[in-house]
């Protein structure tokens, strides 16, 4: 067993693999650097992070079974399901209810870091995992076995991110070629965007992206499948058409890289983070106008990309955007709504990677402190 002391003085046991309540006691100091100043176009708003108010916790639940710091973590389509990963090569898959069926809980030994995690979006059963050497796993989470191993080619082994689509039995795999570097994004070369048929778990064909593309960081299909964002090192955000297979638009999104793309959920805009920590809300029917926007540059600094890479997660409503921290605490903006923003009970490491429930007003943050936490808010 795990023993694990609270800063309360009170002992709180952990069986490795085991979901427990639990609420950090301790109040640690959301930093604050003075004011923040943001600009888009013509707006200016000054933010700071002593008006986020901590969130109001209807419940919250702490998962110990990885034994290194959290690399990915994110809900199944059902939100029953969490699978999380950690340096150490490894993946779990459990619950957080105890009233749902643990039956999936596994581990899956994989050999490598793990750069990615998807769910099949139509139904609980496959997850894929993509690695860092080239390998891209489907895992039944029913039979409870690998159910294929794929590999991209050794040109392209940094599998920085998996999508499977809403409507489609594909999925597509962002790889890239490495290279010598100071943080996560630095180190990805060249770019490969792959299609696979989730049926036949055989590639289908290759989007074009020209000659020698910047990596390919972050990846979202729209809610029907048609339309895949993929988000680039060189700050621009591609639009593909997935029926006929070819690039449809794209528009510098960033300065630097950008880490993250999230559509909005009336899909009349997209969500994109930048390595900067800007986050900029994009009209997609006024190509390059701003719709809204936050600097969260003390969260997304350098410094912590050399130990995550940061992504944003949106809420059902997309009202709040969860994002990563290289401080203890995770931010959620307003992105409707007066208030500045929200701030998460804290960690003792950084928040290396979120993601919200699908229906729930519930999300989760993966640490560098091995941990991963569900948390339901009022």
């Amino acid at each position: 067993m795990d023993l694990q002391e609270s800063s309360a003085g009170t002992d709180i046991i952990h069986e490795p693999g085991s979901c427990s309540a639990q609420f950090p006691l301790r109040d640690e100091p959301f930093h604050d650097n003075s004011n923040n100043l943001t600009q888009a176009g013509n707006q200016q708003e000054l933010t700071r992070e002593e008006d986020f108010s901590e969130v109001k916790v209807n419940f919250q639940e702490t998962f110990l079974g990885h034994t290194s710091p959290i690399s990915r973590c994110c809900f199944s389509a059902s939100g029953d399901n969490i699978a999380s990963s950690s340096l150490d090569g490894t993946v779990r898959i459990w619950t957080y209810d105890s009233s749902s069926p643990s039956s999936r809980n596994a581990t899956i030994y994989c050999g490598a870091e793990i750069m990615s995690l998807d769910w099949e979006c139509r139904s609980d059963r496959l997850l894929l995992i993509g690695t860092a050497d080239g390998g891209i796993k489907a895992w039944n989470a029913d039979a409870k076995r690998v159910v294929a191993d794929l590999s991209t080619s050794k040109e392209y082994p940094s599998v920085l991110d998996i999508k499977c689509s809403p409507v489609e039995p594909i999925f597509v795999s962002a790889a890239a070629s490495k290279r010598r570097g100071s943080t996560i994004l630095d180190r990805a070369g060249f770019a490969s965007l792959t299609v696979w048929n989730m049926k036949l778990l055989k590639p289908v064909t290759v989007l074009p992206l020209g000659e020698d593309p910047p990596a390919i960081t972050s990846l979202c299909f729209n809610h029907n499948g048609k339309i895949l964002a993929a988000a680039a090192t060189d700050g621009m955000i591609h639009m593909f058409d997935m029926s006929a297979g070819l690039q449809i638009t794209g528009w510098p999104a960033h300065d630097t890289a950008v880490s993250s793309v999230k559509f909005g959920p009336a899909e009349t805009s997209i969500f994109s983070l930048g390595s900067d920590g800007k986050i900029f809300e994009w009209s997609l029917h006024n190509q390059g106008q701003i719709l809204w926007s936050r600097d969260c540059n003390k969260f997304c600094n350098l410094e912590s990309l050399n130990r995550c890479r940061h992504e944003i997660a949106l809420d059902a409503d997309g009202k709040r955007l969860l994002v990563t921290s290289g401080l203890v605490r995770a931010p959620i903006y307003e992105v409707q709504g007066q208030m500045s923003g929200l701030k998460s009970l804290p960690h003792s490491a950084a928040i290396t990677s979120v993601d919200w429930h699908p229906t729930n007003n519930m999300f989760i943050t993966g640490s560098a402190d091995h941990s991963v936490r569900v948390t339901s808010i009022i």
